[in-house]
Parts: structure tokens; C-alpha cells; sequence
């Protein structure tokens, strides 16, 4: 018994004894602490952060030589190698950089490590960038990634996202947006595509990652080709606060802030983090009706000895105008000069802010006037706990529920989509017409016959949607002789509910910035009078869709994250299945009531009748990534990954043919993707240069267009496609404040298959085989130069999107575009607390272009004449800042 209790003794005693505590604090060059450093024993999963006072502390059963390495955003990364034994005081000085490929990589990964040791192309983002670009929108802020086509003519939200030559109508289609790694809408396509409008940008975010490539399927939610994800900041033992207002002319006023801090005593390991903005704008473009919202965000994160609980929360109530193509001039594409001589940007009237018409189901009022208008908010819950330093959990479930609406004014499509004169106009609805009578609403006085109206759609869709997920994961991790495995087991599920409401009317307005709407009456050649346009509103077509569609997703997968010497290899499997159910609502059209003497331009509008057509979706498909990466030297690592993977498509455009039966056949679209480059860091020169394939077969595309007055589905498309792509990025310092930075992407796509189905008239054709892909470029690039001294910075930039077609066709091609972006700022101190005050400006679109980013969507056949459809890119904008930091 003696040996027994003297051998456990021993056994303790060794125990104890070979527990190392490495500990220190990490500052910057001038003797500053630096918070939130993270601190990783390399080679391992093991690791902690600096304290607001750049103190950590990390105690590990490790022993004998080791490399401790220190990675933060916006700094060099700094390696010791020290031997692990008993108590161990490591500090670091680390020096300022904008070397991206040593921020640490938080997304689709289950470790940490910086970029330069990650075998996928990543793109990292700091918020204290985003706000000196006084970005407004996801497409100025991922403008600059590689390989990414952002579009952003359409205003602050529903930007247009193309990833590395995939087919997509834009928006997110292959690349969700995820706020702290789950994403805003769990399903793609139920209801609506653009996951920016369920959220703004704001400054409480440590910033923004874009992973590209397959193994972004695997983690989590999932994706095809990249993922999206803003990490938020939380609070630390010291508070933190700053504020930021932002001026611009349209009468632009922003203010964000951002509060965090400890809750409680000093003792307290309890968390807060509030951030949010309210803003008033009249741009822009100014529509006569303003944007104008709030957003808020808050988190509260409880630290424990092996984990931490985090619940992050956000209420949205904001409006956003949004711009559609409008007429051009044929051949320059240029803007055309209105009624009034100012060239028309816009063709939104605010005179239709209320308007309103009777139906059989009761009278429909528009919200027009608010745009892209989104309310609501989700809750989100993130549980870590470490078990030891070799086994951890992690889990996250989310809620959200917003009430969405979109408003399309689409500017040009009708009897006379063209500008034309109001005598023109009139003499084509009726050449042997006896006389007319035309004013401007709330106007007694009859309109010139010279001047310039034309037919507008609008449709209203009205979108709510309720999302509820939740993932959870075991990460392992194993050390061999040779090297270490972290292994991640984990699962995702998701509901998602939505519904798809369409209504639409056609305007008769004059040809203007913020036009006047037209009331129109004539009288036809057998003498009748004929009310034309009532309140400006010439057809009341009704209810158009009456959609509510439900969607589950689970998903398994298992990874592996490997480290061998100066070999990194990661590995995994994704099966996922997912079941919906679509109804779709029976539309009916009737004569309206309580309105005499109306034409049939105004009688027949279309409504819901109750009843539904019902069909039930099932598909399963599976996903695998391999990727390597070898250390060659300490500048240069070379990678490659390959991935087979899978989308599910949008549900909404599946028409069901009969109550339990499927109608068009579900199934997942396939993708295989492969990537091989090199990725270079030193003192000097950070940068990558890779080559990529990206294949996509059985790609489902609806191709929508006006037919018979209304936004319909016009085509069901087949696609397979190919793309291959050369990618080259750079940061160069020139001095130590001065840095030139840059990215270029070849990109050479086509359309291997195209079998489209008109879901009009019936029928299928082969058509676009061999062509390029609609609205993506071969060449894209950015260029800028960046000086920053701790107090003065400035920057001067260029984004460029080469020549593109405006559809599959390749009937027109649209012109490249440049995009010049400038500003600086002057940072001083204000107190003895460190408080800090920038005053910046910054200029979008110096150069004020008015290049098309795009043509009319809906108009297939579109030929050069001598109007032409198209979005310009948003017109030239100053914007001044103050940032105070206290």
C-alpha cells in the first residue's frame, strides 16, 4: 500500500512538475500595450489573447522546445522559440504593418493561424480601413477583393456579387453573408437573394474576412465558393468607445458608435459590446424620398476558466432607395438630358409615396416610398468550453425574424418604354384620337405636348422570412510523432420560412430627376372620352406572385487539420440533405370596384383567390476538400486545394404542378473547383499569385422579363460552365508609411451547356453554348497607394472591371470601368487618456464616371438603338468624417 501511495505521489508530482506557464505582455514599438494579440504555441491548437493591458498567460503540459508565436491584425507576426519548462516570461515588441497575410484566418477553419500558413485565398479587411473609406455599401467594401465583380449602381443595398466566373443573376448566390460565423439567411433563394438588406455595416465589427474556394463548404452553414464573414468586437476589462459622424452631400448624416467594456467589478469576467448608427439621407441620388434608419447591435460575453458564453443580438429598422436601369443614349450610353435639362439619374417620382388601389381583397397600399425597407433582428447564442487544451466544443443557434419589403421602380418599360413626346405618345395609343387632356398630379395646367413622358413598373415584393439554425462542433486534437491532427466533427441545421408577395402597376410619369406623375385623358375617333392614367397609374395589375415556401437543411461533416513539420494539409466531408415545401397561391384577375368610367387600361386586377398548388422538394449531396500547404522558406509557402462540391437551388423557381407532386426536378447543382499558387511575405513585399479552375454542372437559372406588361419568369435554363483564372495580389512598402498595394485576376469563362425552356409559350432550345458568361469580366484589378504616419494617412485608389457582356447572349458588350476613390485624415491626441480625434474626407468616383455596370436584366434580346438600357455606377460623392476614439 506504502508503494502504491508513494508511486501516485510520484506520478502527481511529475504531473505538476511538468505543467509549463508561459506568460508576458505584448506592446508595440512605442512601449503601448496591444489587447486582443492572439498568443499560439505553434504546431499546436494551443493558445490564448492578450488583455486590454497586452498581458496573457497560458499554462500547458507541453515541455522541451517550442516556437511561441504572436499574430494580430495589422502587425508583423513575431516567433520565439523557447524551451517550455516551469514558469517561462515571454514578451513581444511588435511592429505596425498592413502585411494581410499575417492576420490570424477565423473563418473556415477550425484553428488558428495566419493567412500565409492557410491553404485557401483569403482576403482580410480591418474596420478602421472600412471606415476611412466611408463604405455604404458591401461593394465598396469587397470591391477590391480578387477575382470578386461587385456591383454597386444599384445604391446601399442588394449589391451584385460575382465570384470567380461563377453564373449568377449577382447578389450571394455562392457566397452567403455571415455575421460571427453564421449567416444572416440560412437558405438561399426562398424569398430573396440579397442578404445585405437584413443588415447594414457598422463599426463594431473587428472587421471582415472573404475565404474563396471549396473547402468554405465544409464549416458551419456552409458555401460553394467563398464565404463572407464580419467578426464583431467584445468588450474587455477596459472600456472602449468611439464614435463616428459622417457627412456627405444629398444632405448625407451618419453617426455610428461603438461602446464595450466590463460589467461589474474588477473581478467580473462578464462583458458588454453595444454598437449601431442612425442616418438621414437624401442620396445618392435623390429620389425625393430619403433613407433613413437605425440599426443596433449588442453582445454580452461571460468568460470562464475553459470558455466563454456570448449572446449577440441585433434590432433593424432601416429604408434604402434603390436605382434600376433606366434609358441611356444608344452608342455612348450616356445619361439623357430630362424635361428640365438636367441629365436624369433616376426616374422614382415621390409624388407615388402613397399611393394606393382598390382591389377585390380591399385596398393595397404601396410602400414605395420606403424602398428597400427591412425591420426586425436575430438573436444568436455562442457557447465555447475547453475540456483540456486537446478537446473543445463549440456550438452557436441563432433566431431571426424580419419583416422585408422590396420596391422596384423599373424606369422605361411599357407601351413606350423610351422617352418620348407627350403628342407622340398620345397619337400611339390612339392615331385618330380627336384631342387630349394632360396635367401633372395636384396641377390644373395642361401639360406642353413637347415634353418628354414615359411608361414605368413598378412592382412591390413583399418578403418576411423567420430563419432559426444552429451548428455545433467537437474539435480533437492529436499528437503524433511526426506532426498534430485537429479533427472537427460537427453538424448544422436550419428552418427557414418566407414568403413571396408580388404586386405591380405601370406609371405614367414625365421624363425627369424625381418626376411629376401624368393624369391622361383623350378623347378616340368615335368621340368617347378615355381616362387614360389615373394618379399616374395606367394599369393596376395586381397581385402577381403569392408564394410561401418553407425549407430544411442538415448537414454532417468531419475535418481534418493536419500539421507536419513544414507540411499543412487539411481534409473533409460534408453530406447534406434538405427538404422543402413550396405553395404557390392561384391568381385571378377582376374588374375593380367603386371606380366608374375607367377603361380596361385600369379594370382588371389581379388577386388571390385562396387557393394553393402545394409540392415537397428532398435532395442530398456531398462535398470533399483537400488542400496542402509546404513551408518552401520563411518568405515563401506553396499551397493548393481542390474541392468537390454542391448547391442547392432557390426554391422559388420551381413551379409545382399538382397538390404532393413535384413539379420541376430538385437537385443540387455540382461544382468542382481547383486552386494552386504561392503565397510571399517578408519585410518588404507580402502578395500571392495563383491559378484556379471552377466547374459548375446542372446550374438552374430563371431568366425573368416583361411579357404581356408584367415581370414574369420568362426562361428555365440549364447551364454547365467553366472558368479558368490567374490571380496576382500585393502589398510593396516603399517606406516605412508608405505602401502600394494592388490585385489583378485574369478570368476566362464560358457557357459548355445551355438548354433553356420558356415557361411562357412552352418549348426548349439550345442556345449560348460557347459564349462568355453575362456580366462578368475577363480582366479585373485594383491599384492604390497608401500613406499613414500615426497621424496624417491618405490613400489614393483605382478599381477596374474590364469589358463585359450584358447577357448570355453576348448581343452586348459594356464598356470597363474605372472607379477612382481618394481621401485622408489627421489624427491627433486630446487628453491624457489617450482619447484621439481623425477628421477625414474621402471621394468616391473622383472622376465622376458614369460607365454602365450593367444592362437591363429583364430585357434578353436587348440590342444597341438609339436608347439603351442600363445602371450606371453611382455618380461622384465627398464625404466628411470625425472619428473619436475615448
Amino acid at each position: 500500500m506504502k508503494k502504491i501511495i508513494l508511486g501516485l505521489l510520484l506520478l502527481i508530482s511529475s504531473f505538476a512538475y511538468s505543467q509549463t506557464t508561459v506568460k508576458g505582455t505584448v506592446v508595440d514599438k512605442s512601449g503601448s500595450p496591444i489587447p486582443g494579440v492572439n498568443i499560439i504555441i505553434s504546431g499546436t491548437d494551443v493558445g490564448t489573447t492578450t488583455d486590454f493591458d497586452g498581458n496573457y498567460e497560458i499554462t500547458t503540459q507541453l515541455t522541451g522546445e517550442h516556437e511561441l508565436k504572436a499574430l494580430f491584425m495589422g502587425y508583423f507576426s513575431q516567433t520565439k522559440t523557447i524551451n517550455f519548462s516551469g514558469i517561462v516570461t515571454v514578451d513581444f515588441i511588435l511592429n505596425e504593418s498592413v502585411e494581410s497575410l499575417e492576420d490570424v484566418v477565423l473563418t473556415a477553419t477550425s484553428t488558428r493561424r495566419s493567412q500565409k500558413q492557410s491553404p485557401l485565398s483569403i482576403t482580410s479587411i480591418k474596420q478602421k480601413d472600412i471606415i476611412k473609406l466611408s463604405a455604404n455599401s458591401q461593394a465598396d467594401i469587397i470591391r477590391s477583393v480578387p477575382g470578386i465583380t461587385a456591383e454597386g449602381g444599384g445604391g446601399e443595398t442588394a449589391t451584385n456579387v460575382f465570384v470567380r466566373g461563377l453564373p449568377s443573376g449577382g447578389q450571394y448566390v455562392f457566397n452567403p453573408l455571415q455575421y460571427d460565423g453564421m449567416p444572416l439567411m440560412s437558405t438561399f433563394g426562398l424569398n430573396s437573394s440579397a442578404h445585405d438588406v437584413y443588415a447594414r455595416p457598422d463599426v463594431g465589427f473587428k472587421g471582415v474576412e472573404f475565404v474563396r474556394g471549396g473547402a468554405a463548404v465544409l464549416y458551419g452553414a456552409g458555401s460553394v465558393a467563398g464565404i463572407i464573414n464580419y467578426t464583431s468586437k467584445t468588450g474587455d476589462s477596459n472600456p472602449e468607445n468611439l464614435v463616428n459622424v459622417e457627412w456627405a452631400n444629398e444632405g448625407r448624416i451618419k453617426t455610428d458608435f461603438y461602446t464595450g467594456g466590463q460589467l461589474g467589478g474588477e473581478d467580473s469576467n462578464t462583458y458588454y459590446a453595444l454598437t449601431g448608427f442612425m442616418r438621414y439621407d437624401e442620396g445618392p441620388i435623390n429620389t425625393g424620398l430619403p433613407t433613413k434608419g437605425v440599426q443596433l447591435r449588442a453582445n454580452i460575453k461571460k468568460k470562464f476558466d475553459n470558455g466563454s458564453f456570448t449572446i449577440h443580438g441585433q434590432f433593424i429598422n432601416d429604408n434604402a432607395q434603390f436605382f434600376m436601369p433606366l434609358p441611356l443614349e444608344g452608342g455612348s450610353r450616356s445619361r439623357l438630358a430630362g424635361n428640365d435639362g438636367e441629365d436624369v439619374y433616376q426616374l422614382l417620382p415621390s409624388q407615388l409615396a402613397n399611393v394606393s388601389f382598390n382591389t377585390p381583397g380591399g385596398i393595397y397600399k404601396s410602400p414605395i416610398a420606403d424602398g428597400v425597407s427591412t425591420q426586425g433582428g436575430y438573436l444568436m447564442a455562442d457557447f465555447n468550453y475547453r475540456f483540456d487544451n486537446n478537446l473543445k466544443f463549440k456550438s452557436k443557434i441563432k433566431y431571426a425574424n424580419y419583416k422585408h419589403s422590396f420596391a422596384l421602380y423599373i424606369g422605361g418599360n411599357g407601351a413606350q418604354g423610351n422617352p418620348i413626346s407627350l403628342n407622340d405618345y398620345v397619337n400611339g395609343l390612339d392615331a385618330g384620337n380627336l384631342g387630349y387632356s394632360a396635367t401633372y398630379q395636384g396641377s390644373s395646367e395642361q401639360i406642353s405636348g413637347s415634353d418628354l413622358v414615359i411608361d414605368n413598373l413598378h412592382i412591390d415584393r413583399l418578403r418576411p422570412m423567420t430563419d432559426y439554425s444552429g451548428e455545433a462542433s467537437l474539435i480533437k486534437r492529436v499528437e503524433t510523432d511526426n506532426g498534430s491532427h485537429n479533427i472537427t466533427v460537427g453538424t448544422f441545421i436550419s428552418r427557414t420560412e418566407a414568403e413571396d408577395i408580388n404586386y405591380q402597376f405601370r406609371v405614367l410619369s414625365e421624363f425627369n430627376n424625381n418626376p411629376q406623375i401624368v393624369n391622361l385623358s383623350y378623347t378616340n375617333a368615335s368621340g368617347n372620352n378615355v381616362i387614360y392614367s389615373q394618379q399616374g397609374i395606367y394599369n393596376r395589375i395586381g397581385m402577381t406572385s403569392n408564394k410561401y415556401l418553407s425549407q430544411n437543411k442538415s448537414a454532417f461533416y468531419a475535418t481534418d487539420e493536419m500539421i507536419f513539420d513544414k507540411w499543412r494539409f487539411d481534409v473533409g466531408f460534408r453530406i447534406e440533405n434538405t427538404k422543402g415545401t413550396f405553395s404557390n397561391g392561384s391568381i385571378v384577375e377582376s374588374t375593380v370596384y367603386n371606380d366608374a368610367n375607367i377603361t380596361s387600361a385600369l379594370s382588371n386586377v389581379k388577386y388571390a383567390d385562396g387557393g394553393f398548388t402545394i409540392a415537397d422538394v428532398n435532395a442530398t449531396d456531398w462535398a470533399l476538400s483537400l488542400a496542402g500547404l509546404y513551408e518552401l522558406s520563411d518568405v515563401v509557402n506553396l499551397y493548393a486545394n481542390f474541392s468537390k462540391g454542391f448547391f442547392f437551388p432557390q426554391l422559388r423557381g420551381f413551379t409545382p404542378i399538382a397538390t404532393g407532386v413535384t413539379g420541376s426536378k430538385y437537385d443540387s447543382e455540382k461544382i468542382i473547383q481547383f486552386e494552386a499558387g504561392t503565397k510571399i511575405g517578408n519585410d518588404k513585399l507580402t502578395g500571392s499569385l495563383a491559378m484556379y479552375y471552377v466547374s459548375l454542372k446542372d446550374r438552374i437559372k430563371i431568366t425573368q422579363a416583361i411579357v404581356n406588361g408584367s415581370l414574369v419568369d420568362q426562361t428555365r435554363s440549364e447551364q454547365n460552365t467553366a472558368t479558368f483564372g490567374l490571380e496576382a495580389t500585393w502589398d510593396y512598402k516603399l517606406t516605412e508609411v508608405l505602401n502600394f498595394r494592388g490585385s489583378a485576376t485574369y478570368q476566362n469563362h464560358e457557357i459548355t451547356k445551355n438548354i433553356n425552356e420558356d415557361l411562357v409559350n412552352g418549348g426548349t432550345t439550345i442556345a449560348d453554348e460557347g459564349n462568355k458568361l453575362a456580366r462578368q469580366p475577363n480582366i479585373l484589378g485594383s491599384l492604390g497607394l497608401y500613406y499613414d504616419n500615426s497621424k496624417f494617412d491618405t490613400m489614393l485608389s483605382m478599381n477596374y472591371t474590364g469589358k463585359k457582356f450584358a447577357a448570355d447572349n453576348n448581343n452586348i458588350e459594356l464598356e470597363a470601368i474605372s472607379i477612382l476613390r481618394l481621401g485622408a485624415g489627421y489624427s491627433m491626441n486630446l487628453g491624457e487618456n489617450d482619447e484621439t480625434l481623425r477628421l477625414g474626407f474621402s471621394v468616391f468616383n473622383a472622376l465622376d464616371s458614369d460607365a454602365v455596370t450593367e444592362g437591363d436584366p429583364r430585357a434578353v434580346g436587348q440590342v444597341e438603338e438609339e436608347f439603351f438600357f442600363g445602371r450606371p455606377i453611382l455618380p461622384r460623392r465627398v464625404f466628411l468624417t470625425a472619428t473619436f476614439n475615448f
